[in-house]
């Protein structure tokens, strides 16, 4: 009874969080389950409610109402707009809406701030409302109560109008069958639209609603948008029932899990969240069902053995041709004209990047160093995402533990720079050969969750671990690094510069040599005809973990340069922001160009702190005009600019979704049929039915 009496007004504030997470949690899965959308911008829409509920609350009941009415009918116009924001984007699958809505999300949390401020405001509720009640001996706010019954309320007519309702059963066709939807005579996009823009209302009424529990102020919508995910991947897109026990069993874990077991509340949630997805996907159809098919394009392996026969014959041509008609031996070595005009970006960007030292002032120079950093975690994001089929957010947990392994190992007087990238490396691999049989096994959108709930657990550990990573205050005033054994800590922009650069140069440049390699054409052929390559006897799985490990050393490397150029560590630098930063620049860039990452990172950078240097306080809304931007005007990214070539790294954006949603080869509706020109050239030719070959 003690332990009752002392835990249940944290138990009761649970079960009110947690059905403030369901109201909005139903909305996102209406959004991702019926309509198809994986919309990060979800929490901005709660927000949307939030202030709006805020603005006009004065403490009566019509100003309650009013702003229910205001903030909820805001929120529902936002939600038909992103309808119409994401309806291009319907065959690209779930990587670019997921980009579309984070920019869209950074660019209305600015304008937010700017309309309503950057504190958070005062939330007034009716007299009534604003008292407390005795509750089994104890005195509880009267408003959570009341929340606690609408909540519970909103569950039961939600599951009657899906269940039992003709609204509820075109909206459930909509997401089983939108072909037989549209032979009844209902319009798919018109169900699509009324599913966003009640996604929208749902996230706006909870924002009203909830305003007193989870005021509106900077850093509530990523906060809100993080738990509705949790709520959605543990519940499932199935029931509102499950929806419902998964926010109450989440809003314990965040109030009555603080209050039992504090050192270990950070972890449950994330923790839970990625053992449930990975049992999921242990659980689900074999892997290589839907991330390749026998006709999804010709066999990879099929493909390299042509090649390799088709230069035999030459070679045996060659040989006999008179001696005489013979290139020279040292001539036949050297590169041929498409290999310089695939290498001539690289070698153009390698001789601007020597130049910038003499031509930008030292913040400048400083800035370009923190871009080639961030280059090459988004090359480690271009293998997993555009080789490996293997689309991440969570790349900046390997990127983070190079970068403290870096700061401690300094701290500790190992400044040399080589020793310091080697176990920064190291450390990063390991990581990654630890977290990678969970992420290797699933596929698509259930990737982007794993990896997700992997970098937020690593950012609760880089929180809580204060001795290692310093907390939230991060680690500043470590020693220098020294380029080489004997020399000076390196202070200057300059010198830190050419340092960086010429180990990310190595670094990219034996990536390029791995991707080009034939162990890169396996792990190409991996992700696009994954059955073929299972059914040729090869061990998919070896490889997948093969390149999420060398993925993960080559973030460490990235991580290691960072604390080098900045010369201090803090917690933001390895967050959410950056794994979204990683993945819009390989998206700029082209999935599949090593290059275009380089180029798209240096954007991204230039953008955040050069640009938005002359319009401070405005950095999220430049960031998202340019998420949105690139996802509009570059579906395959700079590399596609050239006609689909490599950029210097590979081809452009592959013709296959990573995520493996609609609109990618094998999916529903998509022809699979592969084009003449890509058979094998030792294939024969198709024979028609019930003729002999000759």
């Amino acid at each position: 009874m003690e332990l009752l009496d002392a835990h249940l007004v944290p138990a009761v504030d649970g079960v009110a969080f947690g059905l403030l997470l369901f109201v909005v949690a139903a909305g996102l899965s209406l959004a991702f389950g019926t309509a198809g959308v994986l919309n990060l911008s979800h929490g901005t829409l709660y927000a949307i409610g939030a202030y709006t509920g805020a603005e006009l609350s004065d403490g009566t009941w019509g100003g309650l109402a009013l702003g229910l009415a205001a903030g909820t009918a805001a929120a529902c116009v936002a939600g038909a707009g992103l309808s119409a924001a994401t309806a291009p984007l319907a065959r690209r699958g779930h990587l670019a809406q997921a980009l579309l809505t984070f920019g869209l999300a950074l660019i209305g949390g600015d304008l937010l701030i700017q309309f309503f401020g950057a504190d958070e405001l005062p939330v007034r509720v009716p007299e009534v409302l604003d008292s407390s009640v005795t509750l089994l001996g104890h005195r509880y706010p009267a408003y959570r109560l009341c929340f606690i019954v609408m909540a519970v309320l909103l569950a039961a007519f939600g599951t009657w109008v899906l269940t039992r309702t003709r609204m509820g059963a075109a909206v459930r066709a909509a997401a089983d069958d939108p072909q037989m939807l549209a032979a009844t005579g209902h319009s798919p996009r018109a169900v699509h639209t009324g599913v966003l823009a009640a996604a929208g209302a749902l996230a706006g009424a909870a924002g009203v609603l909830g305003a007193p529990i989870i005021g509106p102020g900077p850093g509530t919508s990523e906060n809100v948008l993080m738990l509705s995910l949790v709520v959605v991947v543990l519940g499932g897109l199935r029931s509102l029932w499950a929806t419902f026990a998964a926010a109450v069993a989440v809003g314990e874990v965040q109030t009555l899990g603080v209050s039992v077991a504090p050192e270990l509340a950070p972890y449950l949630l994330f923790a839970a969240m990625a053992a449930v997805l990975v049992l999921r996907s242990r659980f689900a159809e074999p892997a290589g069902a839907g991330h390749g098919s026998a006709a999804s394009g010709p066999d990879p392996v099929a493909r390299l053995r042509g090649r390799l026969a088709g230069l035999k014959r030459s070679s045996v041509w060659r040989d006999r041709l008179p001696r005489r008609n013979r290139a020279p031996a040292w001539l036949a070595r050297l590169p041929g004209r498409a290999a310089w005009w695939r290498a001539a970006p690289l070698l153009v960007l390698l001789g601007v990047l020597i130049a910038l030292p003499a031509l930008l002032d030292a913040y400048s120079i400083s800035l370009a160093g923190s871009a080639l950093a961030l280059g090459l975690l988004a090359v480690s994001v271009t293998v997993l995402t555009g080789y490996a089929g293997l689309p991440t957010l969570g790349q900046t947990a390997p990127f983070a533990v190079g970068a403290y392994a870096t700061a401690n190992l300094a701290d500790a007087g190992w400044t040399m720079g080589p020793v310091q990238i080697v176990l920064s490396a190291l450390a990063a691999a390991v990581f990654a050969a630890v977290v990678g049989p969970a992420v290797i096994r699933a596929r698509g959108t259930t990737v982007l969750m794993i990896t997700l709930a992997i970098g937020e657990l690593t950012g609760a550990v880089v929180n809580q671990l204060k001795s290692v990573t310093g907390g939230a205050d991060g680690l500043v005033g470590f020693p220098a690094t020294q380029a080489l054994w004997g020399g000076e800590g390196m202070l200057e922009e300059s010198e830190l510069y050419n340092y960086v650069l010429v180990v990310a140069v190595v670094a990219v440049a034996l990536t390029l040599l791995v991707l080009r390699s034939p162990a890169g054409k396996l792990l190409t052929g991996t992700r696009g005809a994954e059955a073929r390559m299972r059914a040729s006897g090869h061990p998919v799985g070896r490889y997948l973990l093969v390149a999420h490990i060398c993925a993960g050393a080559l973030a460490g490397v990235g991580g290691s340069l960072m604390v080098t150029v900045q010369q201090y560590l803090s917690p933001a630098d390895v967050g959410f922001e950056i794994a979204a930063f990683a993945l819009l620049a390989v998206v700029i860039g082209g999935t599949t160009s090593v290059i275009g990452a380089l180029l798209g990172a240096g954007l991204i950078v230039a953008t955040r702190d050069w640009v938005a240097g002359s319009w401070p306080g405005h950095g999220p809304l430049l960031l998202g005009v340019l998420f949105v931007a690139t996802v509009y005007v570059l579906p395959r990214g700079l590399a596609g600019l050239r006609g689909g070539g490599s950029g210097g790294g590979g081809q452009g954006g592959p013709p296959s979704d990573p995520t493996g949603s609609p609109g990618a080869p094998g999916a529903p509706g998509t022809s699979d049929t592969p084009r003449a020109e890509d058979q094998p050239p030792s294939a024969p030719a198709p024979t028609p039915a019930g003729k002999a070959s000759p």
